[in-house]
């Protein structure tokens, strides 16, 4: 009765751990292949408002936008 209750827990942790790094592993692929902004959005956000953004403005809004993050 014992044994089979830690087989069960046993088996619940190392599926959480598995899972875990499963989906750690996949969001980080799948972070790389679609950054979630990067500068050309900026750019073409500003503009979309009207402004033309200078290189130092984007280069703000992205340190901003990594910093926050």
């Amino acid at each position: 009765m014992l044994h089979d209750i830690l087989l069960i827990l046993l088996g619940l942790v190392i599926g959480a751990v598995t899972g875990f790094l499963v989906a750690r592993i996949a969001m980080k692929k799948y972070m790389q292949k679609n950054p979630p902004i990067n500068e050309k959005m900026i750019e073409a956000m500003m503009s979309s408002m009207g402004r033309k953004p200078s290189q130092k403005q984007v280069k703000q809004v992205m340190n901003q936008m990594t910093r926050n993050m």
